[in-house]
């Protein structure tokens, strides 16, 4: 990873970060296009020329998930009902704050009741990696907040399979339909709608960067929860931090694939000639050590700044995906924060135990959008329904206002709507 000085913070970080791939919306347009027009069929297509897979069913039958859970072990059955239940029982936490609500003022009701979004499908990602906890992250939320139908997609394998894992978190999470399919094509009958798959009201879910961009472009149309990119991880350390934790962790999420971008700030020369170290002397032992190398070269970074002032500076402009803070005043660093998507405080809590099972959700905002929004949970799910009752009475005692407002909008037949009432 290259060390870099930072001398100036917002000129460093504006030049810092990674280039976005101009993503070919041509071809995302033309698939959305085709699934729109012929449905099932240019599924079908689509899914003979990307996984390779025939498939004649789309939706997965009842056999066909029962026989996922014969797939699996049992201690990874546990595992996955742990993290069901972790994250379920903050989700609850959560969903319990939103009471519903009346107002009266001067005779005029007015009532917020907190609902459930009708039916939502979640994209769950098939390509380099199999991803049971994004399923957990994105169906848990959406059951807890009530709505009534959940579609989980996936690609399938070349022989037409989803993953086992992935089928099995689907069922035991409480979705109602799966179907084989992903990319383009999957988010495009979820928006649109298809014979045999219904649309649906939202579209959740991280992918790539064709999904993203189909995601982007049906938008306008189907609700979706956010443009989530590659994987992004800063750390924030000093003196005081284990040096091969920070390697570890660097490495943890750079393995996703080789767009991420994953950081050190930190203000000790010494951390950072040791952990560059650590991560060089790693890299040819590990696992998926090509992905983590290109990563971590081409993208990575380690900063290091004047003060702590500079980091936490740094690391708000920089709105990491996931942030890490392992110093001595971790705390007081922490209540700096303002834009990351997700902080971890402390020496022993990583990222990549929160991607499962702490009881936080992985499905976060990319791309400095953790300045605006935080994880995916059950406010995504839950829409604020208004309803107001109003009287005769209550619109003479404000209509002599309602005059002036309307007329200074030159709306004036909006006025004309409540003098046919009160005269």
């Amino acid at each position: 990873m290259k060390i870099i000085k930072v001398t100036n913070v917002e000129q460093f970080a504006a030049k810092i970060l990674p280039k976005q791939a101009q993503n070919n919306k041509t071809i995302v347009e033309s698939i959305l296009k085709d699934v729109g027009k012929n449905g099932d069929a240019a599924i079908r297509k689509y899914e003979k020329k990307f996984s390779k897979a025939n498939i004649s069913s789309l939706r997965l039958t009842q056999n066909e998930i029962k026989n996922a859970y014969s797939k699996i072990s049992k201690t990874e059955l546990d595992a996955l009902r742990l993290a069901k239940a972790r994250l379920g029982k903050t989700e609850s936490s959560i969903k319990s704050l939103f009471k519903n609500k009346t107002i009266n003022q001067d005779g005029i009701k007015i009532s917020k009741k907190f609902i459930p979004i009708q039916s939502v499908g979640c994209y769950i990602p098939g390509g380099l990696a199999r991803y049971p906890s994004s399923v957990i992250m994105s169906v848990v939320p959406a059951k807890i907040a009530g709505v009534k139908r959940i579609v989980v997609v996936s690609p399938p394998n070349s022989a037409g399979k989803i993953d086992p894992l992935t089928v099995v978190s689907a069922d035991i999470c409480g979705a109602n339909e799966i179907y084989k399919t992903g990319g383009v094509q999957s988010i495009a009958a979820l928006s649109f709608g298809t014979k045999s798959i219904r649309k649906v009201d939202k579209i959740v879910g991280p992918g790539g960067a064709y999904v993203t961009t189909a995601k982007s472009m049906i938008s306008d149309q189907t609700g979706i929860d956010m443009l989530a990119g590659p994987t992004e991880l800063g750390i924030i350390a000093d003196s005081s931090a284990n040096p091969k934790f920070v390697a570890l962790d660097l490495i943890s999420q750079a393995e996703h694939s080789n767009d991420t971008f994953c950081y050190l700030i930190t203000t000790s020369e010494k951390i950072a000639k040791s952990v560059n170290k650590i991560v060089s002397e790693l890299i040819p032992k590990i696992q998926r050590g090509k992905i983590v190398q290109s990563s971590l070269k081409n993208n990575g970074f380690i900063g290091i700044c004047k003060t702590n002032s500079d980091m936490i500076k740094l690391a708000n402009i920089l709105a990491p995906e996931h942030l890490q803070i392992m110093a001595k005043n971790s705390e007081s660093i922490s209540s700096q924060i303002t834009s990351s998507g997700l902080v971890l405080i402390g020496n022993d809590t990583p990222s990549s135990a929160s991607d499962y099972i702490l009881g936080s959700n992985h499905i976060l905002p990319t791309n400095g959008f953790g300045k605006i929004r935080g994880s995916l949970s059950v406010l995504d799910f839950i829409k604020v329904n208004t309803q107001i009752t109003s009287s005769k009475k209550s619109l003479s005692k404000i209509s002599k206002h309602l005059e002036v407002l309307t007329k200074a909008e030159g709306l004036s037949n909006h006025f004309e709507a409540v003098r046919g009432r009160i005269n």
